[in-house]
């Protein structure tokens, strides 16, 4: 059934909007297009991430979340050793809960956002 909207982007609330867009961006490979202190964006050319502050922004944590976790990303990845010490180097933390690590792993973006690094199948 064909819809009626395209997806524009995805915006993420933050404490943080161009640490976050710095963040990803380094992760994906993709562009920072803008970067301010209220707002921050990146992109690829056809799809786009987009960060803006929140006062009083609290993270959801992981896997004891403090606030309701609204969404997560996943991302594949070839190896999933080598990308978490990526992740990590680029200020992600690691739970010491991981459901599944041999297959995916939960990271925590430097925001506190949970994100999961998945082995490509």
């Amino acid at each position: 059934m064909p819809g009626f909207a395209s997806l524009a982007m995805i915006n993420l609330d933050a404490a943080d909007p161009p640490g976050l867009a710095t963040f990803y961006s380094q992760v994906l490979g993709w562009d920072v297009l803008h970067s301010e202190a209220e707002y921050a964006m990146i992109g690829d050319g056809s799809t786009s991430i987009g960060f803006g502050r929140l006062p009083g922004y609290s993270a959801p944590g992981w896997p004891q979340e403090t606030a309701p976790k609204r969404f997560h990303l996943d991302f594949y990845v070839d190896d999933l050793d080598k990308a978490e010490e990526q992740a990590l180097a680029l200020g992600a933390t690691k739970p010491a809960e991981q459901p599944t690590p041999d297959r995916w792993r939960v990271l925590l973006d430097p925001g506190g956002h949970p994100f999961d690094i998945c082995l490509r199948s």
